[in-house]
């Protein structure tokens, strides 16, 4: 144990001095002896993932030796046996991953120190000179000795204020990979509310007189969490600064690429990385628009039927057409063509959609989509109550051609799916589910997947309290209707609360995301004015008023 070394890291935490380091993960020791050459703080060696085992960390540890680096060992769980053999190695402390709740954190510490005050064993090894300065080591180790308890799930996030009573530990870490994966964000170092939680969480620390650690991912992001008040900075982890170095030379004569999975250069299956900020090319050149129900162009399309337009050329959407029909009891829509494709959704009411003679009766939330081209009809079938439907267009200048055609009506199966080649109808309750983020469920209605050729896709969304998508921008228009419930949705720092069929258009390039802050679930329709329903995922802090990128 280090105690010079240990004792000036403390006094540069009381000051309130970064401390910087690096995350040690390769075999060879000069990674160390680099580190400590440079004058880093800290190293922290990595033996919880990767292949380093017991004789490399010890070379790791000796590479320290006489410096004023402080080596940390990270083993791979909360054991006894593992934190007392990493001290006795000569780590000059410990850094212990998943830790979740107060009771863990005090065992942590209980394993780190010596009886009366820790249940620590006492061994004849390098931390006491192999028994020849028992008295000496065993006077200064539990006074010195470096407790460093990793945050990295939601439920440790909780916890937080509890650990702070702890006593024994000075400094903790924030382990940001798992912990948007306990949020539901599996493979992204700061999925959607992580870096919110974690800088909440971080707040509280401080405030308890304790510091906060955590893995930089770049040069500016050290700066960043500098600012942030993070005081133990990971400059990064050595294979990733060597993989950044290589890359960054590769650039210079046109030869970087990314590292597949397979190690091979194929295309990957992984998810990509959000973007740091969206594509020059997607540059918007229109604001967001907010539309209640009431607010939009009205127009009687037939007797009794009613259109609303909430998304459409009046407020500058391009390629798409969205908005409410209100059918009074009975009223019919006769039969008609569009030169492009419409999606029907019943809100409320019954509602009876005809094909070209197939009738399907339709429950609440069932979709019908009809192709170009295809005559088609609708008709409220109750004789007392008013039918609401939601529309999209995949237009912006909405048209129809009458049919004067007789079509031999054949009532279709409650459970008909449409004919193939020509209408898609979605049946709400058996459609298929996904998760497209923490608390959500999700259903695609129409894409270029499931109708070939059709020219814009959507479908329905399901919200559960904290629930929400990433941050993304879209290379097309996008309607959002928020049918159920309450929505917050953010579009590069502007927050807006949406409910009772409130429609936002989001122009191509604004980034945005949809989240329930409420208490209650939250349903919406979402159509996006392309036929592939893709999401560019972006930086959660371009979905911020600092962070904008179309500033400038």
């Amino acid at each position: 144990m280090k105690t010079a070394a240990l004792q000036k890291l403390r006094r540069k935490l009381a000051e309130d001095s970064p401390v910087f380091g690096l995350w040690v993960t390769l075999e060879s020791p000069s990674v160390t002896e680099i580190a400590v050459g440079l004058g880093l703080d800290w190293v922290v060696i990595d033996a919880e993932h990767g292949h380093l085992d017991w004789k490399e960390i010890l070379e790791h540890l000796r590479a320290t030796v006489r410096s004023d680096t402080v080596a940390l060992v990270r083993i791979t769980e909360l054991n006894g046996g593992l934190i007392k053999r990493a001290l006795d190695i000569g780590a000059d402390g410990i850094v212990i991953p998943w830790i979740e709740t107060a009771d863990q954190l005090r065992q942590a510490v209980s394993y780190s120190q010596y009886p009366v005050d820790g249940l620590r064993g006492i061994g004849g090894e390098r931390a006491t000179c192999w028994g020849q300065c028992l008295v000496e080591h065993t006077a200064e180790a539990n006074e010195n000795v470096l407790v460093v308890p990793i945050i990295e799930t939601v439920r440790a996030i909780r916890q937080v204020p509890m650990m702070c009573q702890v006593e024994g530990v000075e400094l903790m870490w924030f382990g940001p990979a798992d912990l948007s994966s306990s949020a539901g964000f599996r493979g992204q170092w700061e999925g959607p509310g992580v870096a919110e939680q974690i800088l909440q969480a971080k707040e509280t620390i401080r405030r308890s007189g304790r510091h906060c650690g955590v893995l930089a991912t770049s040069n500016d992001d050290i700066k960043e969490r500098q600012k942030q008040g993070f005081r133990a900075i990971g400059l990064g982890m050595d294979a990733g600064l060597l993989t950044r170095s290589i890359r960054a030379s590769l650039a210079t004569v046109g030869r970087d690429r990314a590292i597949q999975s397979s190690f091979v250069p194929t295309a990957s299956t992984i998810a990509p990385a959000p973007l740091a900020r969206p594509p020059e090319s997607m540059r918007p050149d229109r604001d967001e628009v907010m539309n209640s129900v009431g607010s939009g162009p009205r127009a009687e399309i037939a007797r009794g039927v009613n259109f609303e337009c909430l998304v459409g050329r009046h407020n500058q959407a391009r390629n798409l057409t969205t908005g409410i029909v209100t059918f009074a009891p009975g009223a019919v829509l006769p039969y008609h063509s569009h030169i492009f494709t419409e999606s029907i959704t019943l809100l409320s009411g019954s509602i009876v959609i005809d094909v070209e003679g197939r009738s399907y009766g339709m429950k609440k939330l069932d979709n019908a989509v009809i192709p170009a081209g295809l005559a088609h009809a609708a008709r409220n079938g109750s004789s007392s109550e008013p039918a609401v439907l939601h529309i999209a267009m995949a237009t912006d200048s909405p048209s129809r051609t009458l049919v004067d055609k007789f079509f031999t009506r054949r009532s279709m199966p409650d459970t008909s799916t449409g004919v193939p080649g020509a209408e898609r109808v979605n049946r709400f309750a058996i459609a298929k589910r996904f998760a497209a983020g923490p608390n959500t469920e999700f259903i695609d209605c129409f894409n270029q997947t499931l109708l070939p050729g059709i020219e814009m896709s959507g479908g329905y969304g399901l919200f559960q309290p904290g629930g929400r998508l990433p941050a993304h921008v879209h290379d097309f228009d996008e309607s959002i209707c928020i049918i159920s419930g309450t929505a917050t949705c953010v579009v590069e720092g502007r927050r807006y609360s949406m409910s009772d069929c409130q429609t936002a258009l989001q122009p191509r390039g604004r980034v945005h995301y949809f989240i329930n802050e409420s208490n209650g679930p939250m349903e919406m329709l979402w159509v996006y004015a392309g036929p592939v329903p893709e999401r560019i995922i972006v930086d959660e802090r371009c979905a911020t008023v600092e962070g904008n990128p179309w500033r400038s």
